[in-house]
């Protein structure tokens, strides 16, 4: 499937901002926030909808309702928890999972830590949650992790991807779509997307 880079003025405006080292951490948190927002609206763009019989004020009729229950975001710590918020605003009863990886600094490649899903998770469309797709590596493990427990429809929303990672997971989950709000040049020496906007979770969480 091929990558859906959010294109628009508003998300562009939003990622200036988000990409300014200038930025302090509140706004770059609440920033994440409202983009997830936006690819959380745009990953949905295909979900199907229980036809439900209502009255309005004026009158009877039948229309769409998501069942919110057939969802589960799951943000790969610790970065994809800016993530979470913003896509619980748009759909609250989703069940939460969270897997734990961290970047091995001299071989760039990910540590997997810590693993949560809800038990029927395989019955789920799952949204995995990182804010940056810098190498892949982290994706693919998680994907990897969710794909064991028999998940069949996973899409993963990034703020930022790099051209390098998106063909490897592309290769590797040619099934999972993947949301970014942009897609940037390419990964540096020490493998952190360029032009970036440096750690996000460092960022999101005021560690540096």
């Amino acid at each position: 499937m091929k990558t859906i880079a959010l294109n628009h003025p508003l998300i562009e405006h939003k990622l200036t901002i988000l990409r300014d080292k200038n930025t302090g951490t509140k706004e770059f948190r609440e920033l994440v926030k409202e983009i997830s927002m936006f690819l959380c609206y745009e990953a949905f763009k295909d979900a199907k909808l229980d036809k439900t019989k209502i009255e309005t004020p004026m009158q009877e009729m039948t229309s769409g309702k998501l069942n919110e229950d057939a969802y589960a975001f799951v943000p790969i710590l610790r970065a994809g928890m800016g993530m979470l918020d913003g896509v619980l605003s748009v759909i609250p009863n989703a069940k939460i999972g969270h897997i734990g990886m961290y970047r091995n600094e001299e071989t760039y490649e990910p540590v997997n830590y810590f693993f949560k899903v809800p038990k029927d998770i395989e019955k789920r469309e799952v949204i995995l949650l990182d804010p940056m797709l810098a190498t892949g590596g982290s994706a693919i493990d998680a994907i990897d992790l969710l794909k064991e427990k028999g998940v069949k429809r996973i899409k993963f929303l990034c703020l930022i991807a790099a051209p390098e990672g998106l063909k490897v997971v592309e290769e590797k989950h040619p099934d999972v779509q993947i949301y970014c709000a942009s897609i940037d040049d390419k990964l540096n020496a020490n493998k952190y997307i360029m032009p970036g906007l440096g750690d996000a979770g460092d960022r999101i969480f005021g560690t540096k």
